[in-house]
């Protein structure tokens, strides 16, 4: 059993109010400055939101879950490029999550990249924990 940890600080209220994410028990990262206009709002101005640190957490779970599944095939991947896009509508919540994902497998074709892409969005413990997500969608090509 693992089991991580966040510490986080917010100060004043929703709309003008901030937060830093003052530490992560690993040391890996922090302070990371978080914010609403971050959250709701196409620029950032240099902060994250709970939806960008969900969006690295789906991506790497994915790739590692995909990565484990095809070494267990007997096919590991030289290289897999994962992206996750996290649609945040204020007042609504999560509402979409694209995977993307491209990968240089040797031994395996298109279709067998494709079955293996969408068993890992299947079983990912991420992916699982944000079952509630309305849509999860999954785009799986290999490189050429």
């Amino acid at each position: 059993m693992a089991e991580r940890r966040a510490d986080v600080t917010w100060t004043g209220e929703l709309m003008g109010g901030s937060g830093t994410i003052d530490s992560v028990g690993s040391g890996a990262f922090g302070p990371l400055d978080v914010s609403w206009p971050a959250r709701s709002e196409d620029a950032s101005g240099g902060k994250t939101s709970p939806e960008e640190l969900i969006a690295a957490a789906h991506a790497s779970c994915f790739s590692m879950s995909l990565a484990s599944g095809l070494a267990k095939a007997g096919t590991a991947p030289g290289r897999l490029s994962t992206t996750a896009a996290v649609t945040f509508v204020p007042g609504t919540g999560i509402t979409k999550i694209a995977l993307t994902v491209r990968g240089s497998v040797i031994g395996l074709d298109a279709d067998g990249f494709s079955a293996a892409a969408e068993d890992a969005k299947a079983n990912c413990p991420v992916s699982q924990a944000l079952a509630g997500v309305g849509e999860i969608t999954l785009d799986a090509e290999l490189d050429e």
